[in-house]
């Protein structure tokens, strides 16, 4: 009886220091972003502002397709669809980013109702076809050697790694299917990977069924290529956490899975309506059947993911 007595009391003595040391796990929560409400804070750090020059940088055998479709992406943020009706765009997607900057604690309020501009261009482009680091890139090892390689340490680029179909990035196809990062003195980038053969279950949907949960509707993607507009998706998703949370001090909700920025906390929505298995509300293209929600360069067609506003404290999509 004293045995069993005192190994209570160590249980709990246990217990006790465990919540002592670790008091953040108090604030953190469970998350689901079709249930959940969560809030998208503010925690002290800079976002990414001004002239964003990103460095693309092609690692492994990368499809035409899907470079092209990436650079158009990239081009679209700050442009117009150039079509006689040009709603809804990518560059209005962007202005929700964009927005950030004017709900920072002390900011001034917008001019004329709309935040600064965060211009984004593609200053230089590389390409590893000799797969220099392997197959599997580590974010410890390999990763920062990458960018490092491709950057020179650059701390005026924004380097995004858009990996091969042959390509395993470390911590992929387990919640995320891009991620974001800092290397080399507080130096932001992002990396995103290949769904094609790649956990295509887990990053490929909505154009493929996922690996779990309800088997709903699955859509044609609007450039005709699942990896292509999959990693789109992906790199939407990174790109609003990046700009808004470059060195994990900015806007951010935190769960007990780690830190969910502005685009992750809202995964899987695509437009009104949207429940799990069930994109939401999207257009159809009658020329090729594909489905989207955003113009962008050239009259091009995207599917982009719900993102936080500030503005309305809820996921918003563009339809």
């Amino acid at each position: 009886m004293v045995s069993s007595s005192l190994s209570i009391r160590l249980l709990s003595l246990a217990l006790f220091l465990l919540l002592l040391i670790t008091p953040s796990l108090g604030n953190r929560h469970s998350y689901d972003p079709f249930t959940s409400k969560p809030e998208v804070t503010h925690h002290g750090g800079p976002l990414l502002t001004g002239t964003l020059n990103v460095a693309l940088i092609w690692y492994g055998n990368c499809g035409r397709v899907q470079k092209n479709t990436i650079r158009n992406f990239v081009k679209s943020l700050n442009g117009e669809g150039g079509i006689a009706n040009p709603q809804p765009q990518v560059s209005s997607w962007w202005q929700v980013i964009e927005s950030y900057q004017s709900v920072v604690p002390g900011a001034a309020p917008p001019l004329g109702g709309r935040s600064p501009p965060i211009v984004v261009t593609v200053a230089n482009q590389f390409s590893d076809r000799t797969y220099k680091y392997g197959k599997i890139l580590t974010t410890v090892d390999f990763i920062p050697k990458l960018i490092h390689d491709y950057t020179n340490g650059d701390p005026n680029l924004l380097p995004i790694v858009v990996t091969a179909r042959d390509v395993t990035v470390e911590g992929l196809c387990t919640g995320k299917c891009a991620d974001h990062g800092i290397v080399e003195n507080n130096k932001p980038y992002i990396i995103v990977g290949n769904p094609e053969t790649e956990c295509p279950g887990a990053c490929g949907w909505p154009f493929q069924q996922p690996d779990g949960g309800p088997q709903g509707v699955v859509l044609q993607p609007p450039n005709l290529n699942m990896a292509a507009d999959a990693m789109v998706i992906a790199l939407a998703t990174a790109l609003a956490d990046t700009v808004t949370n470059p060195l994990n001090t900015g806007f951010y909700y935190d769960t007990l899975k780690g830190p969910l920025g502005p685009g992750s906390v809202c995964r899987g929505i695509f437009g009104t309506g949207s429940l799990p298995g069930n994109p939401g509300k999207v257009e159809i293209d009658p020329n090729g059947g594909g489905a989207f929600n955003a113009l962008g360069n050239r009259g091009k067609k995207f599917l982009l993911p719900a993102i936080w506003n500030p503005a309305t404290s809820s996921c918003w999509t563009l339809m």
